[in-house]
């Protein structure tokens, strides 16, 4: 990876001058008058930035990677050599679906759980995004070297479940409602709510649930249902465990966790007065389920509305002897779905919540994936039906899929090509440009699976579509000049890999013909 590869540069000639080693950071020029990488280095060792930049500057001036280097405001600017550049052609067709893999993750098992839905209804727009992007960010800690597992929690026990029998039997203490309850109501016979609510989420998991996860594309490779952790005695180990180690106490009739001891804003409760026990009782032994089986990560997708649940979770954790850094816990924002320039609230067909069933019968998988990945997780989303359903370069899904099918129809004319040609022949702005977007997909990668920002990646496949179709639109890439037709052709080549590689990442489709 270029970047990786300046900073080795960079702390190798620091050390060689200054003996000893410094925290150098290297980024991508915001502009490209200053370059294409830019690093600190000379203001991290606190003496005369110019003159130690100068003093760096002189020894990486013998880089082949280099073609030049400037020094402003202390910081030294990098401009890549054009050889380099050509020779990055090369390694992409190499490594092909491999391009992009990192070791940063060294191996690490890591446990993803999102969507984990209550099984007590369909998925809906805000399980949609947060399945989305669990499901793409899990792609990219593979990608970085991380042994990932996908895991949905089913919470098959406790208060929601008997509320749901409640809907199902129709009495006073209904709260759910919709065609699926009235469906259920004609296929579960009784009047014991905990018993009809269980049968129903047996039936609400397998037939509305888990299809629709298989629709979003979305492979889990384990669901774990809380139920589990009462049958096998796990939560009642894990509250034995808190009271032995003076980390639970009795008040008012209650078992009380001492997560003030860890950071949290209060204690909680881990067993009510009437003696039944909380989420966070089971939440505490699911978590250190986790842990046992080998997890050395644990990161967890939630709504917005279990923002104010991150601060116990993580107080567990401190409990049981974890490091704070091994639970990592993603709240996802609100979405707000508009049509015509108004919010739609409903479901058109059941007037209702709409589900992600509905909107990927509208806009299709493509999109509905896309436009779910474009912001932050943190920030809010509004999802543009109108937008999503066009077919024109003002659809950003549509524009990066046509950049690939372009490619496609381009490599399909010209027929049977080397692998290269001569590459020293790639000299065009717009080339070299398309190579510089090229090899940012590793840096993609190792920063995505670092802070975990998603929305990198569809900005990423736009930014390189722009570069293909500038390139093409700049540059006759089957021409009479046999020698420049193969060298174009290897970088529309690498370009389709590159392409494809990440729209693998996001778990869209890379169509050869649109």
């Amino acid at each position: 990876m270029i970047r990786q590869e300046i900073k080795n540069s960079v702390q190798k000639a620091v050390k060689n001058l200054y003996g000893k080693e410094i925290p150098a950071i290297i980024e991508r020029s915001a502009e490209p008058s200053f370059g294409d990488y830019t690093t600190n280095a000379a203001m991290v060792l606190k003496k005369n930035p110019g003159e130690i930049a100068a003093e760096i500057k002189s020894i990486l001036e013998k880089s082949k990677m280099i073609k030049e280097m400037e020094v402003k405001n202390g910081f030294i600017n990098f401009f890549l050599s054009e050889e380099y550049l050509q020779k990055q052609i090369e390694e992409i067709l190499k490594q092909k679906e491999k391009f992009g893999s990192s070791a940063v993750g060294q191996g690490k098992k890591v446990n993803i759980e999102f969507i984990s839905a209550n099984p007590t209804g369909p998925l809906t727009l805000g399980n949609g995004r947060g399945g989305f992007c669990g499901d793409v960010l899990a792609n990219l800690l593979v990608k970085a070297g991380c042994k990932t597992k996908r895991e949905y929690y089913v919470n098959d026990v406790g208060e929601q479940v008997k509320k749901l029998g409640h809907s199902v039997i129709g009495d006073k203490e209904a709260v759910y409602r919709g065609a699926y309850v009235e469906e259920l109501r004609k296929r579960l016979k009784g009047d014991d709510p905990e018993k009809i609510g269980r049968q129903a989420v047996k039936i609400i998991l397998k037939e509305m649930i888990k299809p629709s996860v298989k629709r979003m594309g979305i492979k889990f490779d384990n669901w774990f249902c809380e139920s589990a952790l009462y049958e096998k005695k796990e939560v009642a180990e894990i509250l034995k465990e808190l009271k032995k180690n003076n980390l639970a106490y009795e008040k008012e009739g209650a078992l009380w966790f001492k997560s003030t001891d860890f950071g949290d804003d209060k204690d909680r409760v881990l067993i009510k007065a009437d003696g039944q026990t909380t989420y966070l009782a089971s939440d505490a032994a699911y978590l250190k389920n986790k842990f046992k089986r080998g997890f050395e990560k644990l990161i967890f997708l939630w709504g917005a509305d279990h923002h104010g649940y991150t601060g116990r979770i993580k107080a567990v954790a401190g409990a049981m002897s974890y490091k704070e850094k091994q639970v990592d816990i993603i709240i996802m924002q609100l979405v707000r779905l508009f049509e015509g320039g108004k919010e739609v609230r409903m479901s058109k067909r059941t007037g209702l919540y709409i589900t992600v069933d509905e909107l990927i019968n509208e806009v299709g998988l493509a999109a509905a994936r896309f436009f779910f990945l474009t912001k932050s997780p943190g920030s809010h989303l509004n999802f543009d039906l109108d937008l999503a359903k066009k077919q024109s370069e003002k659809n950003p899904v549509y524009y990066v899929q046509y950049a690939h099918a372009r490619i496609c129809s381009l490599l399909k004319k010209a027929g049977r090509r080397k692998p290269v040609g001569k590459r020293e022949l790639l000299k065009h702005p717009s080339e070299l440009n398309l190579i510089k977007q090229l090899i940012r997909l590793p840096e993609i990668i190792e920063d995505t699976a670092e802070d975990y920002q998603v929305q990198r990646l569809p900005q990423y496949a736009v930014d390189l579509a722009v570069s293909f179709h500038r390139f093409y639109q700049d540059c006759r890439i089957i021409s009479e000049d046999k020698d420049l037709t193969e060298a174009r052709l290897s970088l529309a080549l690498a370009s389709r890999i590159v392409l494809k590689n990440t729209f693998d990442l996001m778990g869209i489709a890379a169509p050869e013909r649109m």
